[in-house]
C-alpha cells in the first residue's frame, strides 16, 4: 500500500511540473531581447502561457481559451511586449520585448500548462548600456565612460573596444573594471566604444560614440601642411560645428626652449580670415607666397566657453635644387628638398608638357629624390613636377620649369612662351604702323616743298601736256 501511494506521488511530481530551466539572456538598451521558452514536441492540446517578472508582476498571459492579457505595467498605446502565435505550433513561447529599458532588467518566469503538464522556465535578462557623462565634451574637460548592466553579474568579466580595436585603461587601472576611462578629454577618447560582458558563457554587448569637441581639423597636434616655395597655402584651424571661439589668434613659434617654444614673428604674406570667414568655425589662415623661411611650427587658439583652445601645426617647404653639371650638354641634377622629409618614404619625377594649344601631355614616371636631365634635349622642354608621398598616400608637389627656347633652365611659368609670342606680334604691329606714318610725313613734305614755286609747278604741267600731245599724233601717222 505504501509503495502505491510513493509511486502516485512520483508520477504527479513529474506530470504537474518539475521541469525548469535557468537561461542568462543580455540585451542593449533599445533594442529587442528575446526570452526563449521552448517547450519540447508540439501537442495537440491548446496550453495555457503566462509570463512573470520576478515572480510576482504578471508580463503578458494567454489563457486555453485564446484570451490573451498584459499586465498592467506592460500595456500602453504602443505594445513592447508580444508572444508570436506563429510559433506555438513548434513548441515555441519565447517573449520577445521591443525596446528594452534599463527598468526591464531581472529575472522572468514562463509557465506552460499542458493539462496536467506543467513547464517552467526562468530567464534573467540584463540589459546592457555604455554611460558617457557627456557624448560631445569640450576638449580639456571631465569625462567620464561606464560600463552598466542591469541587474549586474558579480563574477562578470569586461573588456573595452575604440574603433573596434582593444582599449586598455590608462596605468594603475584595473584591466577588468566597468570604467573604461575618467580623465580629461582628448582626441584620444574620440570614437565609438563598446562595453563586451561575459557571464556564464554568454556575452552581452554596448556601444556609445563620443565625440571631443574642439580644433578638428588639423585632428592632431603637430600636423605637417606641405607647400611649394612660391606657391599659396592655407594652415587650417577649424572648431567643431556650432562652436564660435573668440579671441582667435595665431602665432609663428620659435624653438627658444624644446620644451616651451615661444611666439615669434608672422611671415609678411600671412593672413588670418578672423571675422570675415564665412564660416564662424573656421578660422584657417593663409600665406600668399611661401618663402623657404616661412617654414616651422604654426599655433592657432580660440577661446570657448572660458576656455582657450589650441591647435599646434608644421609648414613645411619644398623646393627644387638644379645644380649644373656640364655646360657643353647642358647637363643638369634636379634635387627634390624639403625641409622636413620625417613623413616622406618616396619621390617620383614627372614630365609634363603643354603644346601651342595649351594641351597638356604627362610623360613616364621615374622615381628618385634626385632626377639627371639635359636641358639642351626638346624631349626635356616643359615642366618636371616632383611628387613625395607618405604612408598615406600623396604629401605634395613641387614644379620645376625648363624653357628649350632660351637654352636656359629655371623656376619660370609656363605662361612665359605665350607672353612672347604676344609680344612680338604687338612689336611687328607697332613697326608696321611706324612705317607707313612715316611714308605719309614724307609725302606731305614734298607737297609742301612744290607748292613753295607755283610757276615751276606750271612748267612742269605745261611739258608733261605737250608729251602727251606728242604721243597721242605719233600713234595716229
Amino acid at each position: 500500500m505504501l509503495l502505491e501511494y510513493f509511486l502516485f506521488g512520483m508520477m504527479t511530481f513529474h506530470l504537474s511540473g518539475a521541469q525548469s530551466e535557468v537561461t542568462e539572456v543580455f540585451a542593449e538598451a533599445g533594442s529587442q531581447a528575446v526570452l526563449p521558452c521552448k517547450c519540447g514536441p508540439p501537442s495537440a492540446r491548446i496550453p495555457a502561457i503566462i509570463w512573470r517578472k520576478d515572480g510576482k508582476s504578471t508580463v503578458w498571459r494567454k489563457q486555453k481559451s485564446g484570451l490573451e492579457y498584459w499586465g498592467y505595467a506592460w500595456s500602453s498605446k504602443t505594445q513592447r511586449v508580444r508572444c508570436p502565435h506563429t510559433m506555438f505550433e513548434s513548441g515555441d513561447f519565447s517573449l520577445q520585448i521591443d525596446n528594452v529599458k534599463e527598468e526591464d532588467g531581472g529575472v522572468y518566469s514562463c509557465r506552460v500548462e499542458r493539462g496536467v503538464q506543467v513547464i517552467e522556465k526562468t530567464v534573467t535578462l540584463r540589459i546592457t548600456r555604455v554611460s558617457v557623462s557627456s557624448s560631445a565634451p569640450i576638449w580639456g574637460s571631465d569625462v567620464s565612460i561606464t560600463c552598466n548592466v542591469t541587474p549586474w553579474p558579480l563574477e562578470a568579466l569586461v573588456r573595452w573596444t575604440l574603433n573596434d580595436s582593444p582599449f586598455e585603461p590608462q596605468t594603475g587601472a584595473a584591466s577588468n573594471t566597468r570604467t573604461a576611462a575618467m580623465e580629461k578629454a582628448t582626441g584620444r577618447l574620440t570614437g565609438n566604444w563598446t562595453c563586451v560582458v561575459n557571464y556564464k558563457g554568454q556575452e552581452g554587448r554596448a556601444s556609445a560614440t563620443l565625440s571631443v569637441q574642439g580644433v578638428i581639423h588639423p585632428p592632431r597636434d603637430d600636423a605637417k601642411v606641405y607647400a611649394a616655395v612660391g606657391s599659396a597655402v592655407t594652415l587650417p584651424c577649424v572648431f567643431s560645428p556650432g562652436l564660435i571661439p573668440s579671441d582667435p589668434v595665431w602665432e609663428k613659434l620659435k624653438a627658444v626652449f624644446l620644451t616651451k617654444p615661444a611666439p615669434g614673428r608672422l611671415p609678411a604674406s600671412f593672413s588670418a580670415s578672423g571675422p570675415l570667414s564665412p564660416l564662424p568655425s573656421d578660422q584657417s589662415a593663409s600665406l600668399k607666397e611661401v618663402g623657404l623661411g616661412d617654414e616651422g611650427r604654426y599655433r592657432c587658439s580660440g577661446v570657448i566657453k572660458g576656455q582657450r583652445l589650441t591647435r599646434n601645426m608644421q609648414l613645411v617647404v619644398a623646393k627644387v635644387h638644379s645644380s649644373v653639371q656640364s655646360q657643353n650638354t647642358g647637363s643638369v641634377t634636379l634635387t627634390c628638398q624639403l625641409t622636413d622629409t620625417g613623413e616622406v618614404t618616396n619621390y617620383e619625377w614627372v614630365h609634363v608638357i603643354y603644346d601651342l594649344k595649351g594641351s597638356r601631355s604627362v610623360g613616364p614616371i621615374l622615381e628618385g629624390k634626385t632626377l639627371n636631365i639635359s636641358t639642351m634635349s626638346e624631349g626635356n622642354q616643359g615642366e618636371w613636377s616632383c611628387r613625395f608621398y607618405g604612408k598615406d598616400g600623396l604629401l605634395g608637389n613641387v614644379t620645376y620649369h625648363i624653357q628649350q627656347m632660351s637654352g636656359v633652365s629655371g623656376e619660370k611659368p609656363t605662361s612665359v612662351s605665350h607672353n612672347t609670342a604676344a609680344t612680338v606680334g604687338l612689336s611687328f604691329l607697332l613697326l608696321v604702323m611706324l612705317l607707313i606714318l612715316a611714308q605719309i610725313y614724307k609725302n606731305h613734305q614734298r607737297r609742301k616743298g612744290i607748292f613753295r614755286y607755283p610757276a615751276l609747278e606750271t612748267i612742269v604741267h605745261t611739258v608733261s601736256n605737250e608729251r602727251e600731245e606728242r604721243e597721242r599724233n605719233a600713234v595716229k601717222k
